[in-house]
């Protein structure tokens, strides 16, 4: 297929749907993809083919390859299909707002969607429904107080962003392995308390024995929104304002 930028095929995106077929099952790219997020909810993104998807279908494994040329197209359907639920998030008058219902749609469709955390931080998403999202986070950190220019709106973008992939994927793990482990925190507190409490009671860690005993024990609503505060505050400026 002959594009403006050569011979590569064009982004699944912007590609037609293939014509439809006289076959029992009709498709389409977003069934198909609808169907593969399905799967990945249930078995994550390591057991997630295109024969599975077909099967699930009630196609042929070729017929697939009509609307999408490989797994990685697949992926890019799936992502952008979680996008559209974040980019449904209330867009504000005001800028932090819009940024704080961004932000905890996103948490929301990770923790519905887990392998989604997966696929954060990697290579740009870049469908319609992502681009909608990053312009929406954009264009209201643009009018936060402490960006003056594209230079501050990039960094205070990718702190952003590193910091909500760097908290979902921690909640994300930390929820897997409670449930691979059967272990939860009560027990494990129950388990590691008593070694944590020798260890703190040599005096070697007296900061870590402050947070301890002396920090708030929040819960991962808590935790996200505390962290999602300290960044938003960093970008106005107005941790730097309350400096001695």
């Amino acid at each position: 297929m002959d594009t403006p930028y050569g011979s590569a095929p064009l982004p699944v995106w912007e590609r037609p749907e293939p014509l439809p077929r006289a076959a029992p099952v009709p498709l389409s790219r977003s069934k198909i993809a609808a169907t593969a997020l399905l799967l990945a909810d249930e078995h994550g993104l390591e057991g997630l083919s295109l024969r599975k998807i077909a099967k699930e279908l009630g196609v042929g494994p070729m017929r697939l390859y009509d609307y999408v040329l490989n797994r990685s197209e697949l992926l890019d359907l799936m992502v952008d299909m979680v996008y559209a639920q974040i980019a449904e998030a209330p867009q504000d008058a005001e800028w932090r707002a819009t940024v704080l219902a961004i932000a905890r749609a996103t948490r929301d469709a990770a923790l519905a969607h887990e392998w989604f955390a997966d696929v954060l931080g990697g290579r740009p998403h870049l469908g319609p429904h992502a681009l909608a999202v990053g312009e929406a986070t954009a264009a209201a950190l643009l009018h936060a107080p402490g960006v003056r220019g594209i230079d501050d709106l990039q960094r205070a973008v990718g702190t952003l962003n590193a910091f909500i992939i760097g908290a979902l994927r921690r909640e994300i793990t930390e929820r897997r392995t409670a449930r691979s482990t059967g272990t939860d925190e009560a027990a494990w507190q129950a388990t590691l308390g008593p070694y944590v409490t020798r260890m703190l009671d040599t005096g070697r860690y007296p900061t870590i024995a402050r947070l301890v005993i002396d920090g708030a024990h929040l819960d991962a609503d808590e935790t996200f929104d505390r962290g999602l505060t300290t960044v938003l505050d960093g970008i106005t400026g107005s941790l730097r304002q309350q400096d001695p």
